[in-house]
C-alpha cells in the first residue's frame, strides 16, 4: 500500500486507494507461511462475509474505581509498581534497539466477519513489509478468528509465549483484556490497543475519537430533522468498547435535543445482514419513524430494508464511510434528487500507524506524553480522514471510489514521517 499524507488537525492524511469481530482457540500465524484466506478458520487474517450469531463478544462492566478511603501507602505502591512496569518497558525496547536486533510484533483480532477488519488484516501485513525490507521487523504474528473474550486471551497468551516484543490488540471488550495485557506489559512487551480506546495502566491506544465520530452524525441528524421527531437506533456489540463510547456520543447530542424521541435501540452486531433485519423489524413497527442512526456497515442493511420496504415517508439516515455505501447514496439521488445523508469515515489504517508507532518506540525512541490524550493521558489520538456530505459527496465518490472494491473503507494512514511528531525531537 502506498503512503500518503494524513489531513486533519494532527497530521494530513489522504485517502488510501487499497482494497479493502465463534471458532476454537485459535493459533499464531505467520502471515509469510500463510497467505490472507477468503474464508475463515481459525487462524485465517481475513474476514468472512456474515457474522455467526455467538459471534458477540460479552459485555462487562466498566471497571470499579478504587474507593476514596484506601491507605495512602497502597495508593503509593500501585503507583511505584506501574511506574516501575512501565520503566521495565521502556527498558527493554531501548536494549533491543542498541542491539540491532528485529523486532517481532503480534496482531490480536477477536472478530474477523467484517470489511473493516479484512482491510485492517491487509494494511498491517502491507505496512509491516516495509520495515522487514529495512530489516527492521520480522513477519508479524496473528491472531485473528470470531472469538469471546476467553478466546482473545487465549490469542494474547499465545502472542506472550512466542516472546513478540509488541502487540497490537483491537479488544473486543472493556476491562476483560486487562489482567492479561499487564501480564504481557510486566514481561517487557509493549502494547498499544488500536480502534479503541482501553483505559488500562501503560497501555497506549492508537485510534480516532469514537465518542467525538458519533456526535459528529448524530448531530447532523438531529439538526436534520430540525430537533424533532421520532427516531431509531441500530448499535454496535453492547459492552464493546468502540460501541459504548459512540453510543455516549450519541445519547450526549440527543440529550441537548428533547424533541427527539427514540422509539427503539436494537444491536445489528456491526453486521450488514443483521442491521437490515433489524430496520425492516423497525419499519414494521414504527412506519412513520422520521429517522434512524446506525453505523459502520449495519447503515448499508439498514438502508436495503428502508429501500425494500419502500414507505411513503423516507427516513432520514445515516450512511458509512464505505464504497458500497455511496454507491447506495448515489442511486437514491437518481430517484430522490433532493436526497440527503452524511458518512463519517472510521479508518482501518488507524492500526497499521499504530504499527508504526510500535516500531518507532521498540527502536527507542520516547514517545512526547504532551501530545497525547484520552482517559488514561496514553492516547494518540487521531483525525478522522473524511466525513462525506451533500456538498462533498460527488467528488469523494468519483474521487474515492472509481475502480476500488464495493468493501473498500474511506481511509487513511500517517506515515513514518508524519508519526514522528509523536516522539521527542
Amino acid at each position: 500500500m502506498s503512503r500518503k499524507s494524513f489531513v486533519g488537525p494532527i497530521a494530513m492524511i489522504v485517502l488510501l486507494p487499497v482494497l479493502a469481530a465463534c471458532g476454537g482457540t485459535p493459533t499464531a500465524t505467520s502471515v509469510t507461511s500463510q497467505p490472507v484466506a477468503t474464508s475463515a478458520p481459525a487462524t485465517t487474517v481475513a474476514a468472512v462475509e456474515t457474522l455467526a450469531a455467538t459471534a458477540a463478544p460479552a459485555a462487562t462492566t466498566a471497571a470499579t474505581e478504587a474507593p476514596t478511603t484506601a491507605a495512602p501507602a497502597t495508593t503509593t505502591a500501585a503507583t511505584d509498581t506501574t511506574t516501575a512496569t512501565a520503566a521495565a518497558t521502556d527498558t527493554t525496547a531501548a536494549t533491543a534497539a542498541a542491539t540491532g536486533k528485529k523486532f517481532t510484533i503480534g496482531i490480536s483480532n477477536p472478530f474477523i466477519s467484517s470489511e473493516y477488519r479484512t482491510q485492517m488484516i491487509q494494511e498491517l501485513i502491507d505496512t509491516n513489509k516495509e520495515y522487514m525490507g529495512k530489516g527492521v521487523t520480522n513477519d508479524l504474528v496473528i491472531e485473528s478468528a470470531d472469538t469471546d473474550v476467553a478466546g482473545q486471551i487465549q490469542q494474547l497468551q499465545n502472542l506472550i509465549s512466542k516472546k513478540v516484543d509488541a502487540i497490537l490488540v483491537n479488544p473486543g471488550d472493556v476491562n476483560g483484556l486487562n489482567a492479561t495485557l499487564q501480564d504481557a506489559i510486566s514481561k517487557g512487551i509493549i502494547v498499544i490497543s488500536v480502534d479503541q480506546e482501553l483505559a488500562t495502566p501503560n497501555v497506549y491506544n492508537v485510534g480516532i475519537d469514537q465518542k467525538e465520530w458519533a456526535k459528529t452524525s448524530a448531530k447532523w441528524l438531529a439538526d436534520k430533522l430540525g430537533g424533532k421527531g421520532n427516531i431509531v437506533e441500530i448499535e454496535g456489540f453492547p459492552g464493546h468498547p468502540a460501541n459504548a463510547a459512540r453510543m455516549s456520543g450519541v445519547a450526549e447530542v440527543l440529550a441537548q435535543y428533547p424533541g427527539i424521541k427514540v422509539l427503539g435501540k436494537d444491536s445489528g452486531k456491526w453486521d450488514e445482514a443483521t442491521g437490515q433485519q433489524v430496520m425492516s423489524n423497525f419499519l414494521a413497527s414504527f412506519p412513520n419513524m422520521d429517522g434512524y442512526w446506525t453505523q459502520d456497515g449495519m447503515a448499508i442493511g439498514a438502508m436495503q430494508a428502508v429501500l425494500a420496504a419502500n414507505p411513503a415517508k423516507f427516513p432520514v439516515g445515516v450512511s458509512e464511510g464505505r464504497c458500497q455505501a455511496l454507491q447506495q447514496w448515489a442511486d437514491r439521488l437518481k430517484v430522490d434528487p433532493k436526497f440527503e445523508s452524511i458518512a463519517v469515515a472510521n479508518p482501518p489504517g488507524v492500526s497499521p500507524t499504530g504499527l508504526r508507532i510500535a516500531v518507532n518506540m521498540l527502536q527507542g525512541k520516547k514517545v512526547d506524553k504532551s501530545k497525547l490524550g484520552g482517559a488514561t493521558k496514553l492516547s494518540f489520538v487521531l483525525p478522522v480522514p473524511v466525513t462525506v456530505t451533500k456538498d462533498n459527496f460527488q467528488q469523494v465518490f468519483d474521487s474515492q471510489c472509481k475502480g476500488k472494491a464495493p468493501a473498500y473503507l474511506l481511509d487513511g494512514i500517517m506515515s513514518d514521517h508524519d508519526v514522528q511528531q509523536f516522539f521527542t525531537k
